[in-house]
C-alpha cells in the first residue's frame, strides 16, 4: 500500500516537471515568434536639438485703410502695386475727392452767406439802436414838457390842471413802454446776430472738415517697406467665411470708410515664427542658436537665435496635441534683402548639451494609464517599466529610470502578442510581467 502511494507521488512529480518544462519552452518560443525589434539603452553626451518649421513675418507693419469719412462709399483712383517698395511719405492710396471738393465749395458759400448775415444783423442793430435812442430822447422831452405844464396847475383851472396831470402820467407810461421795447429790441438783435454767427461757425467747421477730408483722400506710407494688398471684402457685401477667396482691391473699386485696403510691412526687421509642443518647449530658452533653411532659397544657410519662447502651461508634460502649442520667435543674425514675409523655413535649434544622458529611440516609449513606460527584456519575455522622460531630441528620448545596456522593445510586445494570437488562434500567452 505504501509502495503504491510512493509510486503514484513519483509519477505526479515527474508529470509536473515535464509540464513546467513544456510551458517554459512554449513561452520562450512565443517570445521568439513575436519577432519584437529591440534596441539597447545608451549613455552618452548628447546635444539637444529641436526640429520644426515656421514662417517669416515682419516685426513691424502698418495698415493702410480707407479714411473714416461719413457720407457713403469711396472710390479708389490710385493704389500702389502689390510688392512695391515704398518709403515713408510716398503715396500708397488715393480716393476720388470730388464729393469732398463739392462739400468744400458748398460750405465756403455758406460761410460767405453767414458772414453777410452777420454784417446785416449788425447794421440792422445799429439802425434800431439809433431809432430807439431818438425815441427815448423824445419821450424824455415829453415828460419834461408835461412836468412844466403841471408846475402851472396853481395858475390854471381845475380841469386844465387835471389834464396836465394826465398828460404827465401818459408821458411816463410811454417812456416806460419805450424802455421795455428798447430792451426787447436789444435782445432780438443779439439773438439774430448770434444765429448768424453760429451759421458762420458751423459753415467754417464744415469747410475745415471738408479740407481735412480732401487731405485724407491721399494716404502715404507711414514707414519704409513693401506694399501688400488685402482681399476686397467690400466686394462680397460684407459676407465672408473661412476659406473664401477674395479678389484684391484695385483702382476703381468702391470701398466703405475704414476698410483695410493694404498694409506696409517692414522687411528690414524680419523674424521667424514657429510653434513647438510642450516636450520641445521644455528644453528651449532665449539665446539658443538656430540653424535656418528657407525653402525659397534652397542653397542658402541662415543663422539666428531664439528671441522669445511661449509661457508655461498647465497641461500634461507629454501632451503634444496641436491645441497645446507654444509660440516661438527667432531673430536672424543678419538680415537679407531676398527674404520676404510668408517664406516658409525649416529650423534646427541647438539646446543644451547633456552629459551622460540615458537615451532610447523615441518610438520605444509608450503610454499606459497616463504613465510613460518602456518594455524591458527580462529573460524570455518583456517587462513593462515606468520611466520619466526628460526631453526629446532628434528622435531620441532622454529619460530617467533605466540602466544603460538594458534591452528594450521598439514595438509594444503586448499588442504584437494580441496580433499573433488573432493570426494563430488560441495559444499560450505572453509570460508574466512586473508592472
Amino acid at each position: 500500500m505504501n509502495r503504491s502511494f510512493a509510486q503514484l507521488g513519483l509519477f505526479l512529480a515527474l508529470m509536473t516537471l515535464v509540464g513546467g518544462s513544456v510551458a517554459c519552452h512554449q513561452a520562450s518560443a512565443l517570445a521568439g515568434e513575436l519577432d519584437v525589434p529591440t534596441a539597447t539603452v545608451k549613455q552618452e553626451d548628447l546635444q539637444l536639438k529641436v526640429l520644426t518649421t515656421g514662417a517669416l513675418r515682419t516685426k513691424e507693419s502698418r495698415v493702410i485703410a480707407a479714411p473714416p469719412i461719413a457720407g457713403g462709399t469711396l472710390q479708389i483712383i490710385k493704389l500702389a502695386r502689390f510688392g512695391a517698395q515704398v518709403h515713408k511719405g510716398d503715396a500708397v492710396l488715393e480716393f476720388d475727392p470730388s464729393q469732398q471738393e463739392y462739400n468744400l465749395a458748398q460750405n465756403r458759400s455758406d460761410l460767405l452767406q453767414a458772414e453777410q448775415e452777420i454784417v446785416k444783423a449788425k447794421a440792422d442793430a445799429a439802425v434800431q439802436t439809433a431809432e430807439d435812442q431818438n425815441a427815448l430822447l423824445k419821450a424824455k422831452y415829453k415828460i419834461r414838457q408835461a412836468e412844466l405844464e403841471v408846475s402851472k396847475n396853481e395858475l390854471v383851472s381845475r380841469i386844465d390842471a387835471q389834464k396836465n396831470n394826465l398828460a404827465l402820467e401818459e408821458a411816463k407810461r410811454a417812456l416806460a413802454q419805450l424802455q421795455q421795447d428798447i430792451g426787447s429790441h436789444s435782445a432780438s438783435n443779439k439773438a439774430a446776430l448770434a444765429i448768424s454767427e453760429e451759421k458762420r461757425h458751423k459753415a467754417l467747421l464744415a469747410m475745415n472738415q471738408a479740407q481735412e477730408n480732401i487731405k485724407k483722400m491721399r494716404i502715404t506710407a507711414p514707414i519704409d517697406g513693401l506694399v501688400v494688398i488685402n482681399g476686397n471684402r467690400d466686394a462680397s457685401g460684407g459676407f465672408f467665411f473661412t476659406g473664401m477667396t477674395l479678389p484684391d482691391y484695385h483702382v476703381g473699386d468702391q470701398v466703405n470708410p475704414g476698410s483695410p485696403i493694404a498694409e506696409v510691412i517692414d522687411v528690414s526687421h524680419l523674424e521667424l515664427y514657429a510653434q513647438v509642443g510642450e516636450t520641445d518647449h521644455a528644453i528651449l530658452k532665449p539665446g539658443q542658436v538656430a540653424d535656418i533653411e528657407v525653402y525659397a532659397l534652397p542653397n542658402e544657410k541662415f543663422a539666428g537665435k531664439v528671441e522669445t519662447v511661449g509661457g508655461a502651461t498647465s497641461h500634461e508634460f507629454w501632451d503634444d496635441n496641436a491645441k497645446h502649442k507654444f509660440d516661438l520667435s527667432i531673430l536672424f543674425d543678419k538680415q537679407d534683402a531676398r527674404l520676404r514675409p510668408g517664406f516658409a523655413a525649416r529650423l534646427s535649434i541647438r539646446g543644451d548639451r547633456v552629459s551622460k544622458a540615458v537615451s532610447i529611440p523615441g518610438e520605444a516609449v509608450f503610454e499606459r494609464g497616463g504613465k510613460k513606460i518602456v518594455y524591458c527584456k527580462r529573460g524570455r519575455g518583456f517587462e513593462a517599466q515606468e520611466v520619466k522622460v526628460r526631453a526629446l531630441s532628434e528622435g531620441r528620448a532622454i529619460l530617467e529610470g533605466l540602466q544603460p545596456g538594458t534591452t528594450i522593445a521598439l514595438v509594444n510586445p503586448e499588442a504584437r502578442a494580441s496580433e499573433k494570437a488573432k493570426e494563430n488562434g488560441p495559444g499560450p500567452q505572453l509570460g508574466p510581467s512586473t508592472k
